[in-house]
């Protein structure tokens, strides 16, 4: 440690110091060693714990845990560097974790003994806090930008998918031959910024609003008929517009009165204040439940499975015709913030029970449907977890046992709320599904050389994963490097198109739907929305596309025109359709208290279901007819 003082002596500020603050600041303090991916400190520790760091060698950098499940670096720690005083400062509002980028040693020095030292000498504690002042109004700008960038907003836009009918206000109404002081006692009584003007149907005539009163108040015309200040054509939405269209207006016309029709008739309003229900919406209300609850039986309580009122809010999207592959993507979107949130209990209790906050980075990867954003009511667990490299160092045996109790938390409480665990073993408790980042690199080489027919299926599984809590960069990592692997693998892809030809399409090229028992029963995701997504998926592998979902997958493929803009949408119509099927026998299953499961029985159909039904297992049969022939002849789609 003397060492160690005398280099310290020679830093700037620290030459300030007196000889009697160097012997202080220096008792009890430790010289650390880190090596690369070790926490130097991680942003769970309690306050009162954390300490103050002078960087000797070596590169750290700090993390930003987001409450979106993302984690955020904004800047590295060099020789000289200190690290912990900007969290003192802010009396722990501003968290961050520390981690060793390389192998790092820093001088760990008592928080109350550096505190006592800046208390006492002013010029030292002057610069040390210009310094970080300076530090923090950079990182102000830095984090805001860069969480701008970021914000996953995509159950706001999900929303905007909603109907007008969701959000339209009662309109107050005026017959067009009443006068203007007609108009202004109605809007005096009902408190009301417009008014909708009516013919004797109810039919739209136009808008009449406080600048139309002011210019017949500069004309004094009080007693003259309010149509004559109508704009001619009104700006109008129908109810079953989406609500998007009226927001896109607004926004730029923020004083406007937007009257909703139906079949020609006004039957409500939109302005900027009707879409302030949307903080007590029941999407955006039970979200907001998810983030603040603090057990897993409130967890359990909000989950898909469970939650009568999410139940009513997606039957109510299918009855508004909201297509289903996007109710399936806010389905997803939600069941991302319940497994955030358990992620988050499962860390508590580890550190409640002893073992500590995680020991080094992580990040947990969902696969299968709730990967590619498509899930429904019936589904089981297929997750896993990507470490940060960790085998070189000296308590790696730790590591695994901390992780193998973690990840058992984790999968067994997403069970409890309603996420069975799955029959095929893909999740992260199990070590084929947890492993460091280089340890996956070298299994999905193996996986690729050696793989065989029923190691393919997992492999179809793990494809479609997709990062939602902690260090995305391993999930991007590894991203890159599956997609440059698989596309130069035409083994691969011919087993994968011999996988998704076991399971035929149940339907005869003149539309007779094949089905099991009396009441004609087939599985919709085996028999027919898998089809569809397989096929996708192995167009995409061949052009080394690397998104996920099966919509945009397709959006993609047309956009490089390789699917035809017809095909791409007839595969888009089936897939909404498909899953149409699949989310109402869904709800039907639960409000009958039935085993959720993909079987549809045509039988019970009718008949205008069982033409869209069969219209659907058709394209989803060309699909797999297409990826046949190819693999008859013996080359790649």
């Amino acid at each position: 440690m003397e060492k160690y003082v005398e280099v310290f002596k020679q830093q700037y500020p620290f030459t300030m110091l007196t000889e009697s603050q160097y012997d202080r600041v220096f008792t009890d303090a430790t010289v650390n060693s880190y090596k690369k991916n070790q926490f130097i400190f991680h942003e769970d520790e309690k306050e009162e714990e954390s300490d103050i760091y002078f960087v000797l060698n070596g590169l750290a950098k700090n993390i930003l845990h987001r409450s979106n499940g993302k984690q955020l670096s904004i800047r590295y720690y060099y020789p000289g560097d200190l690290v912990g005083i900007m969290m003192m400062l802010t009396s722990g509002e501003m968290k961050f974790s520390v981690q060793a980028l390389e192998e790092t040693k820093a001088i760990r020095f008592k928080r109350e003994r550096f505190v006592e030292i800046m208390s006492e000498n002013q010029a030292f504690s002057n610069i040390v806090l210009e310094g970080i002042s300076n530090l923090m109004k950079s990182l102000y700008h830095e984090v805001k930008y860069k969480t701008s960038e970021l914000d996953d907003s995509s159950y706001d836009r999900d929303l905007f998918k909603q109907r007008v009918v969701s959000y339209s206000e009662t309109p107050t109404t005026i017959h067009h031959t009443a006068s203007v002081t007609e108009a202004v006692k109605k809007m005096k009584d009902e408190k009301a910024g417009g008014l909708i003007v009516c013919g004797d149907d109810q039919e739209l005539i136009g808008v009449f609003n406080y600048q139309d009163l002011i210019l017949a108040y500069l004309q004094e015309d009080f007693n003259g008929r309010i149509a004559e200040y109508l704009n001619e054509e009104p700006y109008a939405v129908n109810d079953q517009d989406f609500i998007y269209d009226a927001l896109s207006y607004l926004k730029h016309n923020p004083a406007a009165i937007i009257p909703v029709l139906h079949k020609q008739q006004v039957v409500g309003l939109l302005r900027q204040t009707s879409f302030l229900k949307m903080q007590n919406s029941i999407y955006f209300d039970l979200r907001y439940q998810i983030g603040k609850a603090n057990s897993l039986e409130e967890l359990t309580s909000l989950s898909p499975r469970y939650n009568r009122a999410f139940q009513q809010f997606v039957a109510q999207l299918l009855d508004d015709n909201m297509f289903a592959y996007d109710i399936c993507e806010l389905i997803s979107s939600y069941n991302d913030e319940l497994h955030k949130q358990i992620l988050h209990l499962a860390e508590e209790d580890m550190v409640e029970e002893g073992y500590g906050t995680p020991p080094i980075n992580y990040c947990f990867i969902v696969m299968g449907s709730e990967g590619r954003k498509e899930q429904a009511f019936s589904t089981d667990q297929d997750n896993g977890m990507i470490l940060d490299d960790y085998e070189h160092l000296e308590n790696k045996d730790e590591i695994d046992t901390f992780f193998k109790i973690f990840t058992e938390k984790v999968n067994y409480m997403l069970e409890t709320c309603g996420f069975p665990l799955c029959s095929g073993g893909i999740m992260a408790k199990e070590q084929k599904w947890r492993k460091s980042l280089q340890q996956w690199h070298s299994s999905i080489q193996e996986w690729l050389e050696k793989m065989d027919a029923e190691e393919i299926r997992d492999f179809t599984i793990f494809m479609d994963f997709r990062p939602i809590v902690g260090d995305f960069s391993l999930a991007y990592d590894l991203r890159e490097f599956v997609t440059q692997k698989i596309q130069r693998s035409l083994t691969l892809q011919q087993l994968l198109m011999k996988d998704t030809l076991r399971f035929r399409v149940p339907v005869q090229p003149f539309g007779r739907i094949h089905g099991t028992g009396r009441s004609k029963v087939l599985n919709l995701k085996k028999g027919a929305i898998m089809q569809i997504v397989n096929a996708v998926r192995i167009y995409t592998i061949k052009y080394g596309i690397d998104d996920v979902n099966t919509i945009k997958r397709l959006d993609t493929l047309r956009k490089h025109e390789r699917f035809h803009p017809r095909d791409t949408e007839n595969a888009k119509l089936a897939l909404h359709r498909l899953l149409s099927f699949r989310l109402k026998r869904n709800l039907q299953q639960i409000q009958l208290q039935e085993t959720l499961n993909n079987d549809i029985s045509v039988m019970s159909l009718s008949k205008e279901e069982k033409k869209i039904l069969r219209e659907s297992l058709l394209i989803a049969k060309r699909l797999q007819q297409v990826l046949e022939l190819s693999y008859n002849r013996n080359r790649v789609v």
